[in-house]
């Protein structure tokens, strides 16, 4: 009796070992690469499903920055490389998906180079109220400078891990994706605080919570460059419908001030001088001193444009 149950005691730690495992498989859904469906060379799409549902969707385009350090020509001295690494379009995917933790990790090369994203969703405090909001919240790269692809005789080669530290990237309002075009730099820190490895990401949308269709976005939140970048290519289109608005309504205003006031020989006669005086005065009163100044902060400087240029206008009406 004594021995079954000792049998059966040795049995409970490799059952326990079992559990577990089939637990960690469980909790990794189905993955999928679809970077060959990407309209962009240097872009990469991962999807990971859970249930026959898409639970977390990325593309952007990504490479990483590696110093490490050659023997110099005199074979004394040490001379700092930098190996530049782009995320391989046959790259091996995994992931995870949580209520309010979500795991994408991208390998490539023989899984010599593994860029690992954590991503949570957490309560944030607002003036009004407190907001669900997902973020980006860690970063791990794990390289060899053994690998002769990028790194050409890096001295004392071997494995490095880099990660962020106190990360708070994407910050975006749960239900939405983030959607940035502009090129962003997160820098790692390896290991032995000696190197920092720096993360380039473009053409980023991304989305680790909350997608309701099947590989399909939510509404987008756009990273505040991209909004800088749009309101500076419209700001010339709105500022020359504006000015063009102005010189139409002061040359009628102007004219008919002029037929009511005026002699009608002269103002025929001064008409077509005065009209091409204001279009001048306009332009020299309202562009250029605001449009400079536009470009510091758009949205309030538009505002300040449109309330002083009228005034400036009018004045010029008794000239």
């Amino acid at each position: 009796m004594d021995v079954r149950l000792r049998a059966g005691l040795l049995r409970v730690p490799g059952l326990l070992c079992l559990v577990h495992a089939m637990a960690r498989i469980g909790a990794e859904q189905e993955v999928e690469n679809l970077s060959g469906l990407s309209t962009s060379p240097g872009k990469d799409i991962f999807v990971v499903r859970d249930n026959g549902t898409t639970c977390l969707m990325a593309e952007f385009a990504a490479k990483v920055m590696v110093p490490y350090d050659v023997s110099a020509s005199n074979y004394v001295d040490l001379i700092t490389e930098e190996a530049e690494i782009p995320l391989s379009r046959g790259a091996e995917v995994r992931g995870k998906c949580g209520t309010t933790e979500s795991e994408l990790q991208i390998s490539w090369l023989d899984k010599v180079y593994t860029l690992k994203l954590y991503f949570v969703k957490e309560g944030h405090n607002t003036t009004k109220r407190q907001e669900a909001v997902w973020k980006l919240n860690k970063i791990q790269f794990v390289y060899d400078s053994s690998e002769r692809t990028y790194f050409k005789d890096a001295v004392n080669p071997g494995k490095h891990t880099a990660s962020s530290h106190h990360l708070s990237a994407l910050l975006t309002p749960a239900g939405k994706s983030y959607e940035c075009q502009a090129q962003q730099t997160i820098s790692l820190i390896t290991s032995d605080h000696q190197r920092t490895v720096t993360l380039l990401l473009s053409e980023v949308r991304i989305q680790p919570f909350d997608i309701s269709a099947d590989f399909v976005f939510s509404e987008e939140h756009k990273c505040p460059v991209d909004e800088r970048e749009q309101l500076e290519e419209t700001l010339p289109l709105i500022l020359g419908l504006i000015l063009g608005l102005m010189i139409v309504i002061t040359v009628c205003i102007y004219h008919i001030h002029h037929k009511l006031t005026a002699n009608q020989n002269n103002s025929v006669i001064r008409t077509p001088y005065r009209l091409c005086t204001f279009s001048v005065l306009i332009l020299h009163h309202c562009l250029p001193s605001e449009l400079p100044r536009l470009k510091e902060n758009g949205q309030v400087r538009l505002y300040i444009f449109l309330f002083k240029c009228p005034f400036r206008l009018i004045a010029l009406i008794n000239y």
